[in-house]
């Protein structure tokens, strides 16, 4: 296996959906959107890159073929992505909202390899309805020691997702993209500690789900980057602890050794797609 991976289109533009062009015809923007976002913890992580693990997560929309024209960026109306929910028992990153995702095995093809195994590890996908596209650049996850490539696909056929193992995700969704990117359902998430800010991004609270730290950046950036986005209230800054208590579950914000917030879990593997 090797960590060195190809970084934009995998296929022909005639082979992906004409809303998903924009991303993958420029993944440099979606580096440059995460980049340039205020308080964001990847320019500086940059420089801080020995030692980390190679990670891939899955990136996987579906919908209508055809870009819509009610929509920025054509988004259909029926374009998903898939989430998972990471179990509240985990030590690391609990109850957080993740991409599918790992680390890398020896004997992956990486990182679409790895991506789609753990895929069809956490939620039970057959891979041979899903059509990869694109690889983003790597992105430094620094809590987790992860250096995650997100890989694009579009589900051709989309087949049956579910919670596999209960011990390591609570949730596995195909959330609606136009939902999820409403502006009455976006926001920005701040976590600070004797007055000063040590994170703020953006984040979604879509159908009980709170999605921040590298999962919402991603969407973020994927969405400002595709031309997707409709004008949100970027202002609208909110605790994160506070929206975590929202969500109503046992989420960790990934600050406990800044922060302690409590005891913590058994041992279990932290993945690349938490905050």
């Amino acid at each position: 296996m090797s960590n060195d991976s190809h970084v934009g289109p995998l296929v022909h533009p005639d082979e992906i959906p004409p809303w998903m062009h924009a991303m993958t015809g420029d993944v440099g923007a979606v580096s440059e959107s995460v980049n340039n976002r205020g308080g964001d913890r990847t320019r500086w992580a940059q420089m801080f890159r020995r030692d980390r693990r190679a990670a891939a997560v899955l990136v996987l929309f579906s919908g209508s073929w055809e870009a819509a024209d009610d929509h920025p960026g054509g988004v259909p109306a029926d374009a998903e992505v898939l989430l998972t929910e990471r179990a509240s028992t985990l030590r690391q990153h609990s109850g957080q909202v993740a991409f599918p995702g790992g680390a890398a095995d020896p004997g992956d093809d990486f990182p679409v390899g790895t991506a789609l195994r753990e895929a069809r590890e956490e939620t039970g996908l057959d891979a041979s309805g899903v059509h990869i596209v694109a690889n983003l650049p790597t992105f430094p996850v620094p809590p987790s020691g992860f250096d995650v490539v997100p890989v694009i696909g579009y589900w051709r056929e989309p087949s049956e997702v579910r919670v596999v193992d209960p011990g390591e995700t609570a949730r596995v969704d195909r959330i609606n993209l136009r939902e999820l990117l409403a502006p009455e359902n976006r926001f920005q998430v701040r976590r600070s500690v004797m007055g000063g800010r040590l994170y703020q991004g953006p984040a979604f609270f879509v159908d009980g789900l709170l999605v921040w730290g590298f999962t919402g950046g991603l969407i973020a950036a994927i969405s400002d980057a595709s031309g997707w986005d409709r004008p949100w209230d970027k202002n609208d800054v909110r605790p994160l602890d506070e929206m975590i208590e929202r969500a109503g579950n046992r989420q960790e914000s990934g600050f406990s050794a800044v922060h302690p917030r409590g005891t913590t879990d058994p041992d279990a593997h932290a993945g690349p797609g938490a905050n």
